[in-house]
C-alpha cells in the first residue's frame, strides 16, 4: 500500500468533483474546493474518520469492499479504479495480454487506409506498424529499441520526439503521456516496464515529475490535434481509435477536414511520400 501516493490521488480526484457531480445539493456560501471529506465518506459508506485518516496516510489498509465504494464514490472511470486498486496493495483487473504481433483485424483495416495516416500502438504507446502517409507524417516510429519504443519515454527524454508538436501543445502532450502512462503502469500488458520507464523518468525528468504530480489517469487519444511537418508546416488532423477486445493495440486513423489547407497538404503528402521536399 502506497500511503503517501494513495492520500495524494484520493485528495486530487475529491477536489475535482462538484456536489452537483454526485447528487448532493451545492450551498450558497460553500467555500470548500470540490468535495468534502465527510461527503466522500458518506457517499462510499464509511466513517468520516476513516476517510480524513485515509488521506493523512494514518489509516490501514482498505479491503476489496471498500475500495471497490470508494471508486464509486469518487466517481473513477475504469482505468482510475485500477490505479486505485494498485495503490492501495490489491489486484487490478487484468484487461490486457501482452503481444508484439499485430492484430489481424487491425492490420486488416491499416492495409486498406491509403488516404489517411495510421498506425498501431499497444497500451505501452510503442508503434508496432504504419502505413507510409503515417510515416510520411511523422516519421518512423517503429525504429527505436529499448525504452525508447514507448513514447511515453521518448516524449520526456527524446527532444526529437517534440518536433511533431508545436510548442504551446507541449505542456498537454506532457500531462497525456503521464496520465496515459499510469494506465500502464496499474493494469497495462507490461507492468514491469512501465515501472522502469517511470523510474527513469522521475530520476531525469523534472517535467515528467511535475505532470506526475497531478494524479490524473486517462487512456485517451485527443480527437484534434497540430502536426509540424518539416517541409509542410502545420497540418491539422482529427483521430479516430479502434481498441482491440482486450484494449491491447490500438488502431490511430489521422484525417484532415475537406477544403482546408491541412487537407491539400496531406494530399500532397500522400503523393510524395516520404521523400524530401526541398533539395
Amino acid at each position: 500500500m502506497d500511503k503517501k501516493e494513495l492520500a495524494e490521488f484520493l485528495r486530487r480526484r475529491r477536489e475535482t468533483l462538484r456536489p452537483r457531480d454526485v447528487g448532493l445539493v451545492e450551498g450558497p456560501r460553500r467555500r470548500t474546493r470540490g468535495l468534502r471529506r465527510e461527503e466522500v465518506a458518506q457517499l462510499a459508506g464509511m466513517s468520516t474518520d476513516y476517510y480524513a485518516r485515509l488521506e493523512q496516510r494514518r489509516a490501514p489498509q482498505p479491503s476489496i469492499q471498500i475500495t471497490t465504494a470508494l471508486a464509486q464514490a469518487l466517481r473513477l472511470t475504469p482505468d482510475e479504479r485500477d490505479h486505485l486498486f494498485v495503490l492501495i496493495g490489491h489486484n487490478a483487473p487484468a484487461r490486457l495480454q501482452r503481444s508484439e504481433y499485430v492484430s489481424p483485424t487491425l492490420m486488416r483495416v491499416l492495409d486498406r487506409l491509403d488516404d489517411s495516416p495510421a498506425l498501431v500502438l499497444t497500451d505501452m504507446a510503442d508503434t508496432l506498424a504504419m502505413n507510409p502517409l503515417a510515416i510520411a507524417l511523422l516519421g518512423d516510429q517503429t525504429c527505436h529499441t529499448g525504452l525508447a519504443r514507448s513514447a511515453y519515454y521518448r516524449w520526456f527524454m527524446d527532444p526529437a520526439e517534440r518536433l511533431v508538436y508545436p510548442e504551446e501543445d507541449h505542456a498537454h502532450h506532457s500531462r497525456t503521456q503521464a496520465a496515459r502512462l499510469r494506465v500502464a503502469l496499474s493494469a497495462g500488458s507490461d507492468t514491469p516496464r512501465a515501472a522502469r520507464i517511470l523510474a527513469e523518468l522521475h530520476e531525469h525528468s523534472p517535467e515528467f515529475v511535475r505532470a506526475w504530480e497531478l494524479q490524473e489517469v486517462a487512456q485517451r487519444y485527443d480527437e484534434s490535434k497540430t502536426i509540424v511537418h518539416p517541409e509542410l508546416g502545420r497540418i491539422e488532423v482529427d483521430g479516430q481509435v479502434l481498441f482491440t477486445d482486450n484494449r491491447a493495440q490500438t488502431l490511430v486513423v489521422l484525417t484532415t477536414r475537406p477544403g482546408t489547407e491541412s487537407h491539400s497538404k496531406l494530399e500532397l503528402l500522400s503523393v510524395i511520400g516520404h521523400q524530401q521536399l526541398t533539395s
